[in-house]
Formats: C-alpha cells, sequence, structure tokens
C-alpha cells in the first residue's frame, strides 16, 4: 500500500509536547518533505517534576521547546486544548466527553474544522494516564457514522513510543510501517533534541541510542533499513 503524502492533511494528536516527536518524527519529515499539511493538536501541558538537575521543567520552557520544533518541522499549525497545571497528568479527571468534543468539534484544530485525511493518536497501552484518555477520546471522536454528516479520516493510525512496552499488556505487533530514510531518522532526532527538558543520556526511552534503535527495529521488521511503527485502525481505499 503506497501514500502519496504530499494529498495528504494529517493531525496529530499529542498528550504532552514531545509525543509527537517520540512517536510521528520521521513521518513528520516525510510528509513535509512531500508537500503534505501537518498540525499538532497538543492536547496539556504544566509545571513538570523531573529529573533534570533543577528538578522542574516550566509550562513556559515547553512552549518555547514547541515553537522551536514547529519552525523546525515546518508545521502548519499547532494548538493547546487544555493548558496549565489543572489539567496537565490529571486529564483522567477530565470527562470523556469534554476531551471528546475538543477533539471532534471544539478546538481550533477539531477534527469538524480542519477535515484531516489522516489523524494519528497515542496508542491505549501507554502507562501515561494522559495518553490512555488522550487514546480512548480519538477513539470516540471517530466513531463510524454518517459520512454525510461528520468527516471520516480515511487513514487512522496510532503510534507507538518505547516507554510504552512497560506494561504486562503492551500493544500487540504494529501493523503499519513508514520507510524512512537515515536523514529522516536523524531529524527526528535533531528534533527532540531541541525538546532540551525532555531529553536523557542512554539509557533512557528517549536517548539517541533508544530513537535510532528502534528506528533500526523497525525497518527489520518490514526488510527496510529505518522505519517507524503504527498500529492502523482504519484504513479507507
Amino acid at each position: 500500500m503506497m501514500i502519496d503524502w504530499s494529498r495528504e492533511r494529517i493531525l496529530i494528536l499529542a498528550p504532552h509536547p514531545d509525543d509527537e516527536t517520540l512517536g510521528c518524527g520521521g513521518l513528520m519529515r516525510k510528509a513535509k518533505e512531500a508537500g503534505a499539511e501537518v498540525y499538532i493538536q497538543f492536547m496539556t501541558v504544566g509545571d513538570t517534576a523531573d529529573n533534570s538537575a533543577r528538578g522542574l521543567s516550566t509550562a513556559d520552557e515547553r512552549y518555547g521547546e514547541v515553537k522551536a520544533v514547529a519552525d523546525f518541522f515546518d508545521w502548519d499549525g499547532w494548538d493547546f486544548a487544555f493548558p496549565g497545571d489543572r489539567y496537565h497528568l490529571k486529564l483522567d479527571a477530565v470527562p470523556r466527553f469534554e476531551l471528546t468534543n475538543a477533539i471532534e468539534r471544539h478546538s481550533p484544530l477539531s477534527i469538524e474544522t480542519l477535515r484531516p485525511t489522516t489523524v494519528i493518536a497515542p496508542h491505549r497501552t501507554s502507562y501515561n494516564q494522559d495518553h490512555q484518555v488522550t487514546a480512548e477520546a480519538v477513539h470516540t471522536a471517530l466513531r463510524p457514522s454518517n459520512t454525510r454528516l461528520r468527516h471520516h479520516p480515511r487513514l487512522v493510525l496510532a503510534y507507538e513510543e518505547a516507554a510504552d512496552q512497560w506494561r504486562y499488556d503492551a500493544a500487540p505487533s504494529p501493523n503499519f510501517f513508514v520507510e524512512l530514510t537515515e536523514e529522516q531518522v536523524e531529524a527526528k532526532i535533531e528534533a527532540m533534541h531541541l525538546y532540551g527538558s525532555q531529553t536523557h543520556d542512554h539509557p533512557h526511552t528517549r536517548s539517541d541510542l533508544t530513537l535510532r534503535s528502534l528506528a533500526v527495529l523497525r525497518g527489520m521488521h518490514s526488510s527496510v533499513p529505518y522505519a517507524e511503527a503504527y498500529h492502523m485502525m482504519r484504513w479507507l481505499a
């Protein structure tokens, strides 16, 4: 199955800044090189305790990182649906109705407004609660219905992150692979460096070696040098 990425309008749902790059960094570079439109709907951001020397990354710092990554990938638009400490790492306390409505129709980058051809979201089996509820809300927002009344993207994918495997019921083997060049893999890693508050040395799930190794592994699984892997939820040919 070949996709002409130049014809795609891609909407990526990211629970937090960096998830879109960890899961789709190679695809974003490949698609933009082909001429696609790429939009990022972030769900939330806030001050975050971390393992850095300072012990904290601030929301303002994260916004600055997003702007740098947006310029790097040349995104066509990005937005935060639920910004602030009230929501950050607490999306599981927000009613599914509110999350789904933001994704479906109330956000500036909603499915109703943007009418994307491709939607990519986190996988439900992530250990992170914000990832889980984002995945479930996207699943609800993209429910089957009358196509004359609601927009239905042709392609719906769930992206993976190395950390998602930290579950006894981790996601099954992926069934959709996007071939990447070495330059596209390196672009993904370079973009993660722009998320300076979130990058770590190896061994860590967000280290350079982890990202490069996962691209090599998924490439081997699909008989190419490098790839990103996804779980396909819908494909309308």
